[in-house]
């Protein structure tokens, strides 16, 4: 069994919880308020810091920092959160913020996601499982990111967005309304273009559940009344389960309004 190893040139706070199997490289900050699962790697020159929970075998790439307080001026010094799942790679450069007091408190990273180089995740989002979130690209304040999506590089997604499950955003692109679930955006300013089937296809999803979904995109796009008003009526016609996870997502609560098909 392997041991815990920590460079000689790194600082571990009194108070930091260090599990089994863990390296800490050179020049690494671990704050006294940390906590890392067994197997975390610390490549060198990290800065973990802050109430900050790391999962198990996550490994965090030179020059990232994690759980740093929030870039919002209304943040007060008040205690906030950040938890990373397990067997993340979050690459260099990253920055992922605490939560705010008016935000729930707590930022949540879950297991298995890519973050690539200089990418960014602000306070009090959510992201999900299997998310990639690749170079350079910015998720703002009170994001929601559900499980399986990509973001491409040098994207922006504004504060309060909702991404559903499976969606994937093209590189620079501006995303400043709820994107539904398997959706694919692309365009500097954030237009829906379709669906994600090389995604959908990928996870092997059934051709018939990838029929029901384009002809609900179709609906979508062209049905009559208001977008909410079509996803009613598409969740009272549709078997597919898929699809009902698109009506749900849009008949859900939410602080943005929609992309919708063919607008930005």
């Amino acid at each position: 069994m392997a041991e815990t190893r920590i460079h000689p040139s790194a600082v571990v706070e009194d108070g930091a919880k260090i599990g089994a199997e863990v390296e800490i490289g050179p020049f690494c900050h671990v704050g006294p308020e940390v906590r890392l699962g067994d197997g975390v790697v610390l490549k060198s020159h990290v800065v973990v810091t802050g109430d900050t929970e790391v999962g198990a075998e996550t490994v965090i790439f030179p020059f990232a920092c994690i759980g740093e307080i929030p870039q919002d001026l209304k943040f007060a010094g008040e205690k906030t959160r950040l938890v990373i799942g397990q067997r993340n790679r979050i690459r260099e450069h990253v920055t992922m913020n605490s939560g705010t007091e008016g935000g729930g408190g707590i930022t949540r990273v879950g297991d298995d996601g890519l973050f690539m180089a200089g990418c960014h995740v602000a306070h009090d989002v959510q992201v999900g499982n299997r998310v990639i979130i690749v170079n350079n690209a910015a998720l703002a304040g009170h994001c929601v990111v559900e499980d399986d999506v990509i973001i491409g590089g040098l994207s922006g997604v504004h504060q309060w967005v909702r991404i559903g499950q499976g969606a994937i955003i093209g590189a620079v692109t501006m995303v400043t309304n709820d994107v539904i679930p398997y959706g694919l955006v692309q365009a500097p300013r954030g237009h829906l273009d379709g669906l994600n089937l090389v995604g959908l296809k990928r996870r092997g999803v059934a051709r018939k559940d990838i029929t029901a979904l384009r002809a609900a995109f179709q609906m979508l796009a062209q049905g009559e009344g208001a977008f909410q008003d079509r996803a009613r009526r598409l969740g009272q016609e549709t078997e597919s389960d898929y699809v009902r996870q698109i009506v749900n997502f849009v008949l859900a609560d939410s602080d943005r309004s929609f992309l919708t098909p063919g607008a930005g």
